[in-house]
């Protein structure tokens, strides 16, 4: 398979041609969270806000708040993943609920089961229902037929609980993301479409440096144009040049790794080294989601370097959907 001249579609799923959320679910000011900028600035900033006042309440040693007492979070996995996993069962039990993970051979989501009945089983049992799920269309049908809230743990299209980890690790590092620089190098996927969303909310610019053929979705460039920030897509590494963060991700997802030895190929010369980091300039933090193929998208010294923030950036997935949780609960104080 050679190189894509044309923009290349999503794995599995086609760009979703709607982009505002589904009803809330019923409740006392209950909602999902399937898409960033779904919220408004200030609901952001406020989730961003609590989840650095929960961190620094249960790092202090005070696990006093309980408010999901007696509450359960059905987990629904299509994708595996540790971080997805751990990060909200532990962040769920710390505020006193319960979690159940469901993986594939559980739920038969698409396959098996329709998701509509999916959802409507899972929501008569649980307060809560988080998925990480392939198919973008299924999270938006989950949330649709759910009559309690969904958060979308991760689809083919898009990452928002990643970005808002990422956000916060921002804003711990530097105060604010208004203002901010971020480089994404590497391949236009659901992280992608995550920050590019999130510019549609707050002040700061992205700038995408990927091989032709690899550039984001165009329906999600054509959305956030006009937003609150900035993005854009280099074809070359130049485009980091002046960042205040590199960011990266592994050049083949879940479901391309057929792809992988293209994709090397293709992604010659977007590896983030150390070359890299002093090319944007000698304050420039690194970023990266994980899991992480080091010596492939990223050096292990770069990632080890004192300008890594990958590892802060994981532990703030589990305060940053904790805040998320308790939004979509309609518990805000």
């Amino acid at each position: 398979m050679g190189r894509r001249s044309e923009q290349r579609p999503l794995a599995t799923a086609t760009p979703p041609t709607r982009f505002a959320p589904p009803p809330p679910p019923a409740g006392r000011g209950e909602s999902h969270f399937l898409h960033i900028d779904d919220f408004s600035p200030d609901e952001i900033a406020h989730i961003l806000k609590r989840a650095g006042e929960i961190k620094r309440q249960f790092l202090s040693g005070d696990d006093s708040y309980k408010p999901f007492k007696g509450k359960t979070m059905a987990m629904v996995f299509a994708k595996a993943s540790m971080r997805t996993r751990v990060s909200f069962e532990t962040g769920f039990y710390h505020l006193g609920g319960h979690a159940l993970y469901l993986g594939p051979s559980e739920h038969g989501i698409g396959n098996r089961e329709a998701v509509k009945d999916v959802a409507r089983v899972l929501s008569r049992y649980n307060d809560l229902i988080m998925a990480r799920l392939y198919g973008h269309q299924d999270i938006l049908d989950l949330a649709e037929h759910s009559r309690v809230p969904v958060i979308n743990g991760l689809t083919d299209y898009n990452h928002p609980c990643q970005i808002l980890a990422d956000a916060l690790t921002i804003i711990e590092d530097r105060g604010s993301m208004e203002g901010c620089k971020v480089a994404y190098v590497g391949d236009g996927n659901n992280i992608v479409h995550s920050f590019a969303r999130l510019a549609n909310v707050l002040p700061y610019e992205l700038v995408v440096c990927c091989p032709e053929g690899y550039a984001p979705d165009a329906a999600t460039l054509e959305h956030v144009a006009g937003g609150a920030g900035k993005v854009s897509v280099v074809h070359g590494i130049e485009g980091v040049k002046g960042a205040d963060y590199i960011y990266t991700d592994v050049w083949a997802s879940m479901g391309q790794k057929d792809e992988f030895e293209q994709r090397v190929k293709d992604f010659q010369g977007y590896t983030v080294t150390k070359e890299v980091m002093d090319l944007a300039g000698p304050g420039t933090g690194f970023l990266h989601c994980l899991p992480a193929e080091r010596g492939v998208e990223c050096t292990d010294e770069v990632i080890e370097s004192d300008r890594s923030l990958v590892f802060p950036e994981a532990e703030n997935r589990m305060w940053a959907q904790m805040a998320v949780m308790l939004h979509c609960m309609g518990i805000h104080e």
